[in-house]
């Protein structure tokens, strides 16, 4: 199912809509309010240290940390960070702010190192409006590093100075980095931060639902989706799922998929209004895309880059896209039938690609309209 238009809803997709629910995390029956430990929510205190009070309060065996409406400011220079078999539950009218800080690096929410652990619900406001630095990129609304069994649902981050989230791997001294695994996100909206909207590092077994990513713009890369290890160390990433979200208006590409990363499935989404490609893959190995809508992209739908291999692309819908030379067409064209890649006027190369080092692209059946 397409992932239906922003106006229709304000956190993800709406449930009649939604392609998945995620199964809760484990956890103890605890539940504790920040309140009760400090924290006033009034938009003008510091409630770092009553959160983290209210986690580190926790018994062994965990459980849920709730937060009341109220505007909390949170400092992401030292950020709350998040224990094993925890449930940090923002209740409607909750909202994180970030503290404007002037640093390079900066988290509201730190997920290290932990396991079985849950964020939902309320709001993440970032500092990209009034951050006190000019230099970095790396001011993230929640930050997911060497974790395991991890869901973030129902919840709206927007105006980060980095990332809306960002997930990867946590780098251990004379050891290697240890990935994240089971990673969930579910009927989430991230829009309007500075790098991009969701970033997916070093990582295994990551599944996106249901969620909007848009508006991301500032500094490179500008994504939607940014699916990419870092540079200049062997990490990688493997299997990642996403599946009905609404990826759109970002200034680079909605979705890039870069080198060492295998295993990508880009399923039943909508891609519009990207100042780059729709989807633009430079050196995967092994993806599916299918059943998408691609359309209104500046520049090309679908483009497989440099040194891809093993996609197929079938069953998609892509329209009126590279309107850098062909202008935003919003009349509903005629779809046409094509299977594989079609050269010239009447062709699709506006809407799908390859470079020559590109090898075992499949292009199944898809339908087109200028």
């Amino acid at each position: 199912m397409l992932a239906v238009p922003a106006a229709m809803y304000t956190i993800g997709i709406p449930k009649a809509f939604a392609a998945y629910t995620p199964a809760a995390r484990t956890r103890g029956t605890a539940s504790l309010n920040v309140r009760n430990y400090g924290a006033l929510g009034n938009g003008a205190n510091d409630d770092t240290t009553a959160f983290q009070a209210a986690v580190n309060a926790l018994p062994a065996a965990g459980g849920t940390v709730v937060v009341p409406a109220g505007n909390y400011v949170i400092d992401p220079v030292r950020n709350v960070r998040l224990r094993s078999n925890m449930h940090l539950q923002l209740q409607p009218g909750a909202i994180l702010r970030a503290k404007r800080n002037n640093q390079e690096r900066a988290y509201v929410l730190m997920v290290y190192k932990v396991t079985n652990v849950e964020i939902s619900g309320g709001q993440i406001i970032g500092d990209r409006d009034n951050h006190l630095g000019t230099t970095g990129e790396w001011g993230h609304g929640i930050m997911v590093r060497g974790s395991t069994k991890v869901t973030v649902r129902d919840i709206h981050i927007s105006k980060c100075f980095g990332d809306g989230i960002s997930i990867g791997g946590a780098m251990v001294t004379g050891a290697p980095t240890i990935p994240c695994d089971d990673i969930i996100i579910d009927n989430v909206v991230s829009t309007g931060n500075r790098r991009q909207g969701l970033t997916i590092g070093c990582a295994t077994n990551v599944k996106v639902y249901d969620s909007e990513f848009s508006a991301s713009k500032g500094i490179a890369p500008e994504c939607g989706i940014d699916i990419e290890p870092d540079a200049n160390d062997g990490r990688s990433t493997s299997t990642v799922h996403i599946e009905n979200c609404l990826i759109r208006k970002n200034a680079g590409n909605g979705i890039l998929v870069y080198k060492r990363v295998a295993g990508v499935t880009v399923k039943s989404c909508t891609i519009e209004y990207n100042g780059g490609n729709g989807i633009l893959t430079i050196g995967p190995d092994g993806g599916t895309i299918t059943g998408n809508t691609i359309r209104h992209n500046y520049l090309l739908g679908t483009n497989f880059g440099s040194e891809t291999k093993n996609y197929q692309f079938g069953g998609n819908i892509s329209r009126n896209n590279n309107t850098r030379l062909h202008g935003v067409n919003t009349v509903l064209n005629p779809l046409v039938s094509m299977t594989g890649l079609v050269a010239g006027n009447q062709g699709n190369g506006a809407h799908v690609a390859k470079v020559s080092t590109a090898t075992a692209i499949t292009v199944n059946t898809n339908s087109y309209a200028k």
